[in-house]
């Protein structure tokens, strides 16, 4: 696939706005996503810009942009990266994008671009000379098993030949595109095998209602009938266990007796030679573990603070450092204005709380946390390096001085 860029300039509109429809779509599209999260909604706008003017325009990506409030390089991004976006102005009846990948290859696909080029244009974007028809060559459509197949706008025409696609193709040129069925052009159900469905053809089996009805069949075949109950007893023993004889219990076999383990005896074990391996040639020596009942072993002592493994130790994790260490930053007492702490990257609402808990609740005392301190912090919210990994101090420092404006410019997005 080639490398998409934007259309020249002399082609490119000066300005962009939606009209009442689509403003409305896109503030319904912008509303499904969280707040802090509507650059999200960059795709479908993308889209509705495209179906209004029929192609996407430089003008309409930073405007989309405007909307989301995010950097025009990001909604460029994602015009460029997929292919459902038309960068150049492109026939307005019909756009055919053939699927060049390896199905399709293999299927046919080089045919279906002949067809183009007699019908079309011989060159790719470029529209016929009425200006109603084009075509390109794209990556995968996702219909591997119905190629070769072609997208024309938002349908998709599958199991093609040449002599099919252009019928098609005239369809689409004499304005009667929405007559041409979307999908397998032959005798096959979506995507089920071309010589007939052969799989689950009887959808009733798992249905819900079916499950339901079967289930309650099992339900009532379990019940145990009344005319079949057990009568009451008139035996004192059965309807009193308490005046039953106690069972004796039968012996065990031999083979499941377990004799009983040998005596630990911890001088023998510490005076046993150890073992020897050889390894690649070499000898090294490991301790022979101590025989005897389970119960005579004791486990190592939990050390606090110690790597896992140091010296055959097991260890516990490293405690919290205590409030009162000197390296504890300094807090204050909670301001009326707060700042959003949550604006540096690495801090959730937990661990919001847990810094204003700690007394730190603006961004200024972030960004004067000096070394001693931010470990301090990072080995409270055990963080593992965390802090330091994301410089939480120079993002502290950028929101200070300016807010999202300043972060934006300092790092080149908006604080995730």
């Amino acid at each position: 696939m080639s490398v998409r860029r934007l259309a020249e300039a002399s082609v490119q509109p000066a300005s962009f706005a939606f009209n009442k429809a689509n403003t409305a779509a896109a503030k319904k599209w912008i509303a499904k996503y969280p707040k802090g999260r509507q650059q999200s909604a960059i795709i479908p706008l993308l889209m509705l810009a495209q179906e209004q003017e029929g192609w996407v325009t430089k003008a309409a990506i930073e405007s989309v942009c405007d909307m989301l409030d995010m950097p025009y390089i990001r909604g460029l991004e994602v015009a460029t990266f997929y292919t459902q976006y038309q960068l150049k102005p492109v026939g307005t009846r019909a756009h055919i994008q053939v699927c060049g990948t390896t199905p399709c290859m293999l299927r046919g696909a080089g045919e279906l671009m002949d067809v183009c080029r007699s019908k079309i244009h011989h060159e790719q974007f470029h529209t016929n000379a009425a200006g109603t028809l084009s075509w390109e060559e794209v990556e995968c459509l996702g219909a591997c098993v119905n190629a070769p197949m072609v997208m024309v706008f938002k349908d998709t025409y599958e199991d093609l030949t040449p002599e099919r696609l252009a019928e098609i193709i005239d369809a689409f040129e004499a304005g009667k595109g929405a007559s041409v069925k979307p999908g397998p052009q032959v005798d096959r159900f979506y995507s089920a095998p071309a010589g007939g469905f052969i799989a689950l053809k009887d959808e009733k089996a798992v249905l819900k209602a079916t499950r339901d009805k079967q289930a309650k069949a099992a339900a009532k075949a379990a019940e145990v009938p009344p005319s079949n109950a057990a009568k009451p007893s008139t035996d004192k023993a059965e309807t009193n266990p308490s005046l039953k004889a106690p069972a004796k219990p039968k012996p065990k076999p031999a083979a499941e007796a377990i004799s009983p383990a040998p005596a630990f005896d911890k001088k023998k074990a510490d005076q046993a030679e150890p073992a020897v391996e050889a390894v690649k040639g070499k000898q090294r020596t490991r301790p022979i573990p101590p025989q005897g009942a389970a119960s005579a072993y004791k486990a190592p002592e939990m050390l606090k603070g110690e790597p896992i493994g140091v010296a055959g130790k097991v260890v516990a994790k490293p405690a919290k450092p205590s409030l009162e260490d000197k390296n504890r930053p300094k807090g204050i007492e909670k301001p009326v204005a707060v700042d959003d702490l949550q604006l540096i990257s690495g801090v959730g609402p937990k661990n919001e709380k847990i810094l204003h808990d700690l007394g730190i609740f603006t961004f200024a005392q972030v960004a004067a946390w000096k070394k001693a301190e931010r470990e301090w912090v990072d080995a409270y919210l055990n963080f593992h390096g965390r802090i330091e990994r994301e410089d939480w101090t120079k993002q502290a420092k950028a929101l200070a001085k300016g807010g999202v404006a300043e972060y934006i410019r300092v790092f080149g997005k908006k604080p995730v």
